[in-house]
């Protein structure tokens, strides 16, 4: 079953992002309190720790949000996701609608270890329902497109 391992913030772009104990996705906005939520196609990013893994042998210590991702997960294969997928996560429904993205190349996590695997691996969505979302939560794909 795929779920939540972690959720992340930050105040500011970027940056990575620290852990906390839930967050709420709203629509027209992302996540609250999230510095990356004023693109409409990408109002929340979610990365696999099946992605983050394959760096942690060359960057030891890497943590939830160090890719600047909101929602960490594990046992789904994210990047594989068609865009319109939609997936139920703890209290939300969000709609896929980018795999990847192009890449900052002032990010900080990219300065300090040379590489990335948001921009290859991660997904971004848009909210289709309101809700909280916090670690232990369940993921769900409820419409593949």
């Amino acid at each position: 079953m795929a779920s939540v391992l972690a959720v992340c913030v930050s105040e500011q772009k970027g940056v990575r992002k620290h852990e906390v104990e839930s967050i709420d996705i709203r629509k027209g906005e992302g996540v609250a309190g999230d510095a990356h939520g004023d693109d409409p196609r990408r109002r929340v990013s979610l990365l696999g720790d099946e992605s983050v893994e394959k760096l942690r042998s060359a960057f030891a210590g890497l943590k939830a949000g160090d890719f600047a991702e909101n929602i960490l997960t594990e046992g789904l294969t994210l990047y594989e996701l068609p865009i319109g997928t939609r997936l139920r996560v703890g209290g939300t429904e969000l709609e896929v609608t980018q795999i990847g993205k192009e890449c900052h190349q002032g990010c900080e996590i990219r300065r300090l270890t040379g590489d990335c695997v948001m921009p290859r691996e991660g997904i971004f969505a848009e909210v289709v329902r309101e809700g909280s979302v916090k670690p232990g939560d369940a993921i769900e794909i409820v419409a593949a497109s």
